[in-house]
């Protein structure tokens, strides 16, 4: 079963697992939206409708969270799993949010149109690590100057001792939030297809795309929150083997 397939065969259940499979939910998420903030605010105040691109939206989590702090904009959903989408899709029109959604791998080109914000939230982590660099680049080259960047991001440990701690303590975390057994093996299955990357690493491809003010915003354990921002005038991407 490939990654959209095993996302589709849980589309209904998976905001509802989503508390206890995050532990760190509420900072995790709202740091997200806090950090894409301020570039969408910008946008209204200059009388423009904000554009945000989500990067394997699933069932538009974290757009609705966006929606629901900066009223006015308008998302551009992307994932490969259609009924992650469609579950996205009657969640933002009852809401009466704009949006259009497209299905499509994160390897494929991306929608055409120039985004104040691009957000991504436990999607990117399924491309291999080349996917990944070749993504970041091509996020910065669809970003207005000054728009932001912002992955919530499940990461590897920078050695395998810490990965394997990450790990140890995401299953304590889970089981006390109230997983039970079925539903952390599930998601353990669902993990298989993962092939997640070190932050430090991930920050430095996005400085590699031209991206500046890379951070990483929010850490705790496995689950990070890191980005950048497109420069306001035109500097030359780094150069590198």
């Amino acid at each position: 079963m490939g990654v959209a397939e095993a996302f589709d065969a849980v589309a209904g259940a998976y905001d509802g697992s989503r508390r206890r499979l995050v532990p760190c939910f509420e900072a995790f998420y709202g740091t997200a939206v806090e950090v894409a903030g301020p570039p969408l605010r910008a946008a209204l105040a200059a009388g423009r409708t904000p554009e945000v691109l989500d990067l394997g939206a699933g069932t538009g989590l974290l757009s609705s969270l966006l929606a629901a702090t900066v009223p006015g904009l308008r998302l551009t959903l992307v994932d490969a799993a259609p009924k992650m989408l469609a579950g996205a899709a009657a969640r933002l029109s009852a809401d009466g949010v704009a949006h259009r959604v497209v299905v499509a791998d994160l390897a494929d080109p991306l929608p055409a149109g120039r985004y104040d914000a691009v957000v991504s939230a436990l999607a990117i982590h399924h491309l291999d690590h080349a996917g990944k660099r070749d993504l970041y680049r091509r996020v910065a080259s669809v970003l207005v100057p000054g728009g932001v960047f912002v992955n919530a991001e499940q990461v590897a440990g920078p050695t395998p001792e810490l990965d394997q701690r990450y790990h140890e303590v995401w299953l304590a975390q889970t089981a006390a939030l109230g997983s039970d057994a079925a539903e952390i093996a599930a998601a353990e299955q669902r993990m298989a297809c993962d092939r997640p990357a070190p932050v430090g690493e991930q920050c430095g491809w996005l400085v590699e795309a031209g991206l500046v003010d890379v951070d990483c915003y929010f850490k705790a354990w496995r689950f990070a929150v890191f980005g950048g921002r497109a420069p306001t005038t035109f500097v030359p991407a780094p150069t590198g083997r």
